[in-house]
């Protein structure tokens, strides 16, 4: 009998050990990961460098209180800022944790700067922020919420991709002070909206002095094949960005980016974290960001990403259950047109490891490392048991 709460549908297969783009069970079986930890392991598994430097920093300082400098915090708010262009950065431990920073500046935003004492933050449908109670109160799925109520209020949900549905909620609530979305939708079904969507918030923002804070938790850090997904949309700039998984390539690690502006809304005593920003997990971040500098990670995703969606659209694009292929950069959804969550099982069988999300979208978030054969072996996979299933 396991001891543990019962709180994941696990698969039947124990991992022991990872080497770059495999992991590999109890039983010696190889498997290709194409999920990456959910998008946190993007430089793969078992990096010798990261490894390293975990070593490393292991025997010189893993944790202090945040009452003191650390260089190694320093070093990497500058690094974010200089990838994103925000000025401040507050590091956490989590996405969750960073949503909740983003969510209490916005707050901070309503009474300081707005004088809106019962603020709203507008929010997608289909969106996903995270478990804690604010984090969940704001994504917009019902299966996460259920059982949980009361929810944290202060939230109006509009349909994704719908810049006239976000400016008619802005009409009819002039409590909204802030906008929080997914530059791209992962649990939502790998959802890209079209062009001009984000830019047509940020005006909206502008107009009515809210924040726009994008939630790139599972977009950021290379995934797209841009450090963020928001610098797809030429010159928007956004007031907070929130930021985790690839980042600590799966050490724990948040951050919550701002604009000096923003920012300035916290004081020392207004927000804070016991283990957040300690030097073992910065001095990997920082190294992440190093390696995927060096080797030109983002452009990796890209074209690794390209060649990908193509693959998949070759082997089952005409396929009649097969709804849509599409995605930006090595974040891939394959949706079809019925429930098929059974199909990561008939992956791993194949020793491919996949998830459906949304019930009916395989969601592929490989390495960002994978070579031309694996992104092949992938797509070659998927479009095997897409048409066992539907034989």
């Amino acid at each position: 009998m396991s001891h543990l709460f019962d709180t994941y549908a696990r698969m039947p297969v124990t991992l022991v050990r990872g080497e770059g783009a495999w992991l590999f069970d109890d039983q010696g079986t190889r498997y290709l990961d194409a999920l990456s930890g959910i998008a946190v392991c993007s430089l793969g598994h078992a990096h010798p460098r990261i490894a390293g430097v975990i070593a490393d920093q292991a025997a010189t300082l893993i944790h202090t209180a945040n009452i003191v400098h650390l260089r190694e915090q320093e070093a990497l708010a500058e690094r974010l800022w200089k990838l994103s262009g925000l000025e401040r950065v507050f590091l956490a431990n989590s996405g969750a944790e960073a949503i909740e920073c983003a969510l209490k500046l916005a707050r901070r935003h309503a009474h300081q700067l707005r004088g809106v004492d019962q603020p709203a933050v507008l929010v997608a449908s289909d969106s996903f922020h995270g478990r804690t109670l604010a984090a969940l109160s704001a994504s917009g799925n019902p299966a996460i919420q259920d059982g949980f109520g009361p929810l944290v209020p202060g939230f109006v949900r509009v349909p994704y991709d719908d810049a006239q549905a976000a400016a008619r909620a802005f009409a009819e609530h002039p409590e909204i002070v802030a906008v929080l979305v997914e530059p791209i939708q992962g649990e939502g079904g790998v959802r890209v909206p079209a062009a001009g969507y984000l830019g047509a918030l940020r005006r909206l923002c502008d107009d009515h002095q809210a924040l726009l804070i994008l939630d790139e938790i599972q977009t950021g850090i290379a995934r797209t094949g841009r450090w963020f997904a928001f610098q797809h949309e030429p010159g928007l700039r956004p007031d907070v960005v929130t930021v985790a998984k690839a980042l600590g390539n799966g050490i724990p690690i948040g951050a919550c980016l701002a604009s000096e502006a923003v920012a300035a809304l916290f004081t020392p005593g207004s927000h804070g974290t016991t283990f957040g920003g300690n030097p073992l997990a910065c001095r990997v971040a920082l190294e992440v960001l190093a390696i995927m500098d060096e080797e030109r990670i983002p452009d990796r995703a890209a074209r690794a990403g390209n060649r990908l969606v193509a693959a998949l659209k070759r082997g089952i694009g005409d396929h009649p259950q097969v709804a849509d292929i599409r995605g930006r950069g090595l974040m891939v959804g394959v949706e079809l047109k019925q429930p098929c969550p059974e199909l990561k099982d008939a992956a791993m069988a194949r020793g491919l490891i996949i998830n459906v999300t949304r019930g009916n979208t395989i969601r592929l978030l490989p390495p960002l490392i994978i070579d031309d054969e694996q992104v092949d072996q992938i797509a070659a996979t998927v479009s095997e048991v897409v048409r066992n299933k539907f034989a």
